[in-house]
């Protein structure tokens, strides 16, 4: 029998202050396809957190409330398949609202696509 991982998202798993979306965006490292733009940025904690931005371009409160819900579901079922040590703000592509589905295959791939980008971990 093995022990699954928790599939849950706490506050420490989440980017909250502007300071740490700052750091994330001037890290200049991203990542994008037809459903997805992900920012990472090192920290260092033992697992990734994940920043929504979700601008009003997309749409109302209403629409911009749905993606940050499909995001942080995308990240909560797939965060132990995300490189650990790394932030992640994902923005959507304007276009049709995408499935759960899209949102969590493209989050792996471009997450993982912008980490690579940062390179060995600065000591």
């Amino acid at each position: 029998m093995t022990t699954a991982k928790p599939l849950t998202f706490p506050q420490t798993h989440r980017l909250k202050t502007p300071a740490e979306f700052d750091r994330c965006y001037k890290r200049k490292r991203s990542a994008s396809d037809d459903v997805l733009i992900v920012y990472a940025c090192e920290n260092d904690l033992g697992h990734p957190r994940l920043g929504c931005s979700v601008s009003k371009k997309i749409g109302n409160a209403v629409v911009r409330n749905r993606y940050k819900r499909l995001f942080r579901e995308a990240f909560r079922l797939s965060q132990h398949e995300l490189p650990v040590g790394t932030d992640f703000i994902m923005i959507p592509r304007p276009g049709e609202e995408p499935t759960q589905d899209m949102v969590r295959l493209s989050l792996v791939k471009v997450a993982k696509q912008a980490a690579r980008k940062l390179g060995p971990k600065p000591v």
